[in-house]
């Protein structure tokens, strides 16, 4: 049986009830991360928690699957998402590498149009003061990937005088952003220039560099 065929089991599994709360749907993707994912790869994975920036854990799980259980969750959901939104929510305050992946997913999939929301707002007050910088450029890239549209000029503006995480929001944005061919005008480009990157944290620092001067993606 295959990793897939192995969640489809298990998710065939689950009660309609389970959508009805966020509290558990987040048990329940917990228990779903580990499926199909080879104990050694796990292993390997949970040994490198040190080195993974503050994730709670990290399992390994495949790309892929994340995806699976996305879709799925998505599909059962039906027309009222708001369980969902909760979600995103409560996996970033969990803080799993899975988690972050997932909550990536599904708040660059929901529609917001109903629901009342900007995905990138919603981004900003689910981080909270410090965020791992590759856990920011995942949930970027995704909603970017899903046709989200940059934040405003006026939102990164305020992102680069707002908290340390917003600050770096805006960075990583701007830089995904140019590289998209949406270049930061000459004033964003000034407030990033001024940000304080963490020692030691090489990818915020090769982001500011690139965005040095407007021909820092030549």
């Amino acid at each position: 049986m295959s990793q897939h065929d192995s969640l489809d089991d298990f998710l065939a599994a689950q009660p309609p009830r389970v959508h009805r709360s966020d509290r558990l749907l987040a048990k329940l993707v917990r228990e779903a991360y580990p499926i199909g994912v080879p104990a050694l790869i796990m292993k390997s994975s949970t040994d490198r928690l040190g080195e993974s920036a503050g994730y709670s854990f990290h399992l390994g799980t495949p790309d892929e699957m994340l995806r699976q259980l996305a879709s799925w969750l998505l599909t059962e959901a039906g027309e009222d998402q708001n369980v969902l939104l909760r979600l995103v929510a409560r996996l970033w305050g969990r803080h799993g590498r899975e988690d972050v992946a997932l909550a990536a997913l599904l708040l660059a999939n929901l529609d917001h149009s109903s629901l009342g929301t900007d995905p990138w707002q919603v981004l900003a007050s689910s981080t909270r003061g410090t965020e791992p910088a590759d856990a920011l450029l995942l949930s970027i890239e995704e909603l970017l990937r899903a046709g989200r549209g940059m934040p405003s000029e006026a939102l990164l503006m305020q992102w680069c005088e707002g908290r340390a995480v917003d600050a770096h929001m805006a960075l990583l944005a701007s830089y995904v952003g140019s590289v998209r061919g949406d270049e930061p005008s000459d004033e964003l480009r000034a407030a990033l220039a001024s940000l304080e990157i963490p020692t030691g944290d090489s990818l915020l620092s090769r982001v500011k560099q690139r965005l040095a001067s407007p021909q820092a993606q030549d």
